[in-house]
């Protein structure tokens, strides 16, 4: 017994017989058993067999059919991806879509004559040319100008004129036919030609944009004025018309619509209660004195009223229901007057708005809008241009007048104007050549009354005028106390919330140059003329670059040259770009620190991609 439970060693060869054995063996009893199913069904192991086979097969004809779906999926994806190929390297085969072509009244023709390039040789080399000396002025100089040249022809012609040899002189003014050539100054308005008007309003930079433009004026006696007005611009002292005068006066003679963008008969007893014929709206109350003053100049026969804020509304009252024909307002006080039934405004036919976009940043977009809803809606334009108007009636004419157009300006200019056109004096938001803007940089706060004192030191030295701006109250009160410690006696402030009598009294002094440092917030920024101001200084940096285009704008006025310094702080990144961009349109000097700086490189409010940069 012991010896049979002892382990037997099988080799290879019967390990394999072995196995394949009972191979058989479960083969055969495996398919005894499905014999015994299929011969009898209702053997309970079969049914339960048969679902677990059921089960089986769905869920294999499930795993087919994801199967199959994933490789449609697969397939149109190719497609796709295919179809996508071919779009880009061989087009697409969609229908394109109908074009319509415009017509020949707005296509612009790309072909242009040899005599409408009226630009300049500006190369040096040219500037003092060799003066070769023709015989009798007959032919060009080659290389030069011709236009310098017919110019200096006709100088020379003139002064021929007027010696005793009037036979040479007109056989030069018939060989080079100067009647055609001549520049536009020295011909008389019959012999200008559409050449001669389009160099006259380059050389003024005049834009237009609108249809039906009449041609602007070029002098006081062209503009077709009334004999009184003239006489009144005469005494007044104005010899020539601003650019934006050449272009406004005679659009407003038609009764157009006018939106200005520049680089800033007698009421009886009858119908006095009807109220003005024109209404002109101003931001501040600076600028509407301002306007009141020189409307005076012009309106002898007529009665100038003004209202603003600071005074007895009781007493503006009063005036104004005495009658006037011109009334000047700020939009808040003439609002005020409105609903207190001081005013009526059912004959006013001319509306001006002056600097429209001060006021709605002033927040006063809803009291214009108010002042304009009080007129009465029925001598408004027709929205139609093509519409012809009715000569009998009158047409209410609104001048708005800008330096900028935000999207305010924009909703008030297009309900209330109709198919106005657009003026503009050279290039929008752009300052003067005539200002030289410095900007310093300032590492600490404390380094900034240092560097004022220095500034101001020059101007009481050369006896000139400054202005120093702030962005608050607060910071005028703390700079004219530290001035007058520092012995800068001759210095006052301005600002928004002081009394309208001290205001008038301290605007006037520095007028006069009894103060010749004016330590002022935004309330001097815009419109206010005070002739002379030699010196504009940022003590604060503003926060919208429009500000500080308009701030250094109060200096190089008149044709007269100016000085804007700006400090500037780290407090400042977020007007860094704007400001490197008007100093590099305007060719002044960047910092280097300015330059450099990261927020000077993108446009606030944008996220530049950094692989990108990289």
């Amino acid at each position: 017994m012991e010896l049979s439970k002892k382990p037997v060693f099988l080799t290879k060869a019967e390990r394999e017989q072995l196995a394949l054995q009972c191979r058989r063996e479960e083969t055969q009893e495996q398919k005894h058993r499905q014999y015994q199913l299929v011969s009898n069904p209702s053997h309970s192991r079969f049914s339960s067999n048969d679902s677990r086979r059921g089960t089986v097969l769905e869920s294999s004809e499930r795993r087919n059919r994801k199967r199959d779906r994933e490789e449609e999926a697969r397939a149109s994806r190719w497609e796709n991806e295919l179809e996508a190929i071919k779009e880009q390297y061989l087009g697409s085969n969609k229908p394109k879509k109908r074009v319509i072509k415009p017509s020949k009244q707005y296509r612009f023709s790309f072909d242009w004559e040899g005599t409408e390039d009226t630009s300049r040789d500006m190369n040096p080399l040219y500037q003092n040319p060799h003066e070769a000396h023709l015989l009798f002025g007959r032919g060009l100089r080659a290389g030069i100008d011709s236009r310098e040249q017919k110019k200096l022809a006709a100088k020379q012609e003139r002064e021929l004129r007027n010696t005793e040899d009037q036979d040479v002189a007109e056989a030069v003014y018939d060989a080079f036919d100067m009647k055609v050539d001549r520049h536009w100054s020295y011909k008389k308005l019959e012999e200008m030609n559409d050449r001669d008007w389009r160099i006259f309003q380059e050389d003024f930079n005049i834009s237009y944009k609108g249809s039906r433009i009449p041609r602007p004026i070029r002098n006081w006696v062209e503009s077709k004025l009334s004999a009184e007005l003239l006489k009144a611009v005469e005494m007044a002292g104005y010899k020539k018309p601003s650019p934006i005068q050449m272009a406004a006066i005679p659009l407003g003679l038609q009764h157009r619509d006018v939106i200005g963008i520049a680089e800033t008969g007698t009421v009886s007893e009858e119908n006095e209660a009807e109220g003005p014929y024109a209404v002109v709206l101003a931001p501040t109350r600076e600028l509407a004195l301002q306007i009141e003053k020189e409307t005076v100049k012009f309106a002898h026969y007529l009665k100038v009223v003004s209202i603003v804020g600071g005074q007895s509304i009781e007493e503006q009252g009063f005036k104004i229901a005495q009658g006037c024909e011109v009334l000047i307002a700020t939009p808040g006080r003439l609002n005020d007057c409105l609903e207190r039934r001081y005013v009526v405004l059912n004959q006013c036919n001319y509306v001006v708005l002056d600097e429209a976009d001060r006021m709605i940043d002033m927040g006063f977009e809803d009291q214009v809008a108010g002042v304009l809803n009080a007129m009465p809606s029925s001598n408004l334009k027709p929205k139609n241009e093509d519409e012809e108007l009715d000569d009998k009636k009158n047409y209410r004419t609104t001048y708005m007048f800008s330096a900028t157009m935000p999207p305010a300006v924009e909703r008030l200019a297009r309900t209330y104007l109709r198919n106005p056109v657009v003026v503009t004096i050279g290039t929008a938001g752009k300052t003067t050549d005539l200002i030289t803007q410095n900007v310093v940089m300032i590492r600490k706060e404390s380094d900034k009354f240092e560097r004022l004192k220095r500034l101001l030191d020059e101007v009481f030295h050369d006896h000139k005028t400054a202005i120093v701006f702030v962005n608050e109250q607060k910071s005028t009160d703390y700079l004219v106390k530290r001035l007058v410690k520092n012995e800068y006696h001759r210095v006052t402030s301005l600002y928004g919330s002081l009394p309208q009598p001290q205001r008038e009294l301290r605007l006037e002094g520095f007028k006069t140059k009894r103060y010749n440092v004016l330590v002022a917030t935004d309330v001097m920024g815009r419109g206010i003329d005070v002739p002379d101001v030699a010196h504009v200084i940022n003590y604060e940096m503003p926060t919208k670059i429009e500000t500080y285009t308009h701030r250094i704008g109060r200096t190089g006025r008149a044709g007269k040259t100016g000085v804007a310094t700006t400090f500037l702080t780290m407090h400042d990144t977020n007007v860094f770009y704007d400001l490197k961009q008007m100093l590099i349109k305007s060719n002044s000097h960047v910092p280097p620190e300015l330059a450099r700086h990261e927020a000077s490189k993108f446009k606030p409010g944008t996220i530049p991609d950094k692989t990108l940069r990289k």
